[in-house]
C-alpha cells in the first residue's frame, strides 16, 4: 500500500495511533498494484462484553456492545496520471448493536466518501470525510479502541466525546493539505454549514470554514506531537443570528513506552457534543473541556490512564469521566481489551446529578 492512501484513510491512522504502530502495517489489505493503479481494503471489527452500573437508576445491565469505534469497511483507490496521483475512499460504519431492538435493520453509516488529489503542491481532498475541528483531538485519544463514556443505554458508546472534546462531524467538504514541511503540516478547508438558526428567512450566506496545523518531531528520543485546529461559522434568520466559533489543541509526548497527552477545546456557540442542524435556534454561550492521559506500554501490552471534563452553558451540564484501560496485543491483527469508565454528568443550572454510571468493558477489536 503507498503512501498515499495510507494518507486517505483516516481510521487507518486512528487506529495506528491507538496502538502506537506504523499506519503502513496496519492499513490495509492490497488487492490490486499495477501500473500505477492500486487498490485496498480494510477493515475493523470490535465487540464488548459491557457491565453498566446506573447508580441514579440504581439498575445494572449487561450487554454485548461495539466499542468507541463502530465496526467499518473501507476501500481504497489511487492512480498515477503523470505528476499526479488521483485517489479515493469510502468506508461504511456499521451497528451491531440492533439484534433485539430491530432484528433486520442494521445502521449503515457513510463516513468517508471522497476523492484526493496529490502533487507536489500537497493535497485537494473533495467529498465527505472527518472535520479538521478537534480531528487529532479524538485520533490522538489513547481509547480510541476502548469504550468510553456510556452513552445511551442501548446505543454506542462516546469514547470522551462530552467529555474532553466535541466531534470532528463527517462532512461535505473542500480540503487543502499541504505537502510536510519538516514536521509541520497544516489542512484548511471549506465545508457544508450547520442551520443553527432554524425559521423564517434561515440562511448560511458562507461554507463553514475548518482548519488544523499539526507539528511533529524526535528531541533526543522523545517523540512531540502538537497540533491547533478550529472552526467558524455564520447562520441567520429574521430575528437572529449565531457565531459558531471553536478552537482545539494538543500535545503529546512519548519515550522509553511512556506517553503523555493533554489536549483540549474551547466554543462558543458550537454545541459540544457536535454541531449539526437544529430544530430551534441555538444561544452563543461557551462550552470548554480537556482531556489529560498517561500510558505506558511493555512489551505486547499497554497499560492507560484517562480522565476528562466538558463544562457547558450552551447544554446547560458539567461532565466528567475516568478510564483505566489494558489493551494487549495478541498479534498485529487481534487485540484484547478490559477497561473500566467512571462517567459523572450534572445540570450546571441546579446543581443536580444528572447520571453516575460506572461501566466495566472487556472487548476484541480485530482489524485488517
Amino acid at each position: 500500500m503507498n503512501n498515499n492512501n495510507i494518507r486517505k484513510s483516516a481510521l487507518a491512522l486512528a487506529v495506528a495511533v491507538a496502538l502506537g504502530a506504523s499506519a503502513g502495517a496496519q492499513a490495509a489489505i492490497e488487492v490490486y498494484n499495477e501500473d500505477g493503479t492500486s487498490f485496498s481494503v480494510d477493515g475493523y471489527f470490535n465487540a464488548f462484553y459491557v457491565n453498566r452500573d446506573d447508580k441514579l437508576a440504581d439498575t445494572r445491565n449487561s450487554d454485548v456492545k461495539m466499542g468507541f469505534l463502530p465496526n467499518t469497511i473501507g476501500f481504497n483507490f489511487s492512480k498515477e496520471m503523470g505528476e499526479l496521483t488521483l485517489g479515493g475512499r469510502s468506508s461504511f460504519w456499521s451497528t451491531i448493536n440492533d439484534s433485539l431492538q430491530s432484528p433486520t435493520d442494521t445502521a449503515i453509516d457513510v463516513r468517508q466518501l471522497y476523492a484526493t488529489v496529490d502533487g507536489s503542491f500537497g493535497q485537494v481532498l473533495i467529498g465527505k470525510d472527518f472535520g479538521l475541528y478537534s480531528r487529532s483531538n479524538i485520533f490522538q485519544d489513547e481509547i480510541l479502541m476502548g469504550f468510553g463514556s456510556p452513552g445511551a443505554a442501548t446505543g454506542v458508546s462516546f469514547g470522551n466525546i462530552r467529555t474532553g472534546y466535541p466531534y470532528p462531524n463527517p462532512s461535505a467538504q473542500i480540503t487543502y493539505r499541504s505537502p510536510d514541511m519538516g514536521g509541520l503540516n497544516v489542512a484548511v478547508g471549506i465545508f457544508e454549514p450547520a442551520n443553527t438558526t432554524p425559521g423564517p428567512g434561515s440562511e448560511q450566506s458562507a461554507p463553514r470554514l475548518e482548519a488544523e496545523v499539526t507539528y511533529s518531531a524526535d528531541l533526543n528520543g522523545v517523540s512531540l506531537t502538537g497540533w491547533l485546529n478550529g472552526r467558524s461559522q455564520k447562520s441567520e434568520n429574521d430575528t437572529s443570528s449565531v457565531d459558531s466559533t471553536g478552537l482545539g489543541y494538543g500535545l503529546r509526548a512519548s519515550a522509553a513506552g511512556f506517553s503523555l497527552s493533554g489536549s483540549g477545546f474551547t466554543s462558543e456557540g458550537d454545541v459540544p457534543v457536535l454541531i449539526s442542524d437544529t430544530a430551534a435556534p441555538i444561544s452563543e454561550e461557551d462550552a470548554d473541556g480537556f482531556l489529560v492521559q498517561g500510558s505506558y506500554t511493555l512489551g505486547a501490552n499497554r497499560l492507560v490512564l484517562s480522565y476528562g471534563e466538558t463544562d457547558s452553558d450552551q447544554a446547560d451540564y458539567e461532565t466528567e469521566n475516568t478510564s483505566v484501560a489494558v489493551f494487549h496485543s495478541v498479534n498485529s491483527n487481534l487485540k484484547l481489551v478490559a477497561e473500566y469508565n467512571m462517567f459523572e454528568q450534572s445540570t450546571k443550572s441546579t446543581g443536580a446529578d444528572a447520571a453516575d454510571i460506572d461501566t466495566l468493558a472487556l472487548g476484541a477489536v480485530v482489524m485488517f
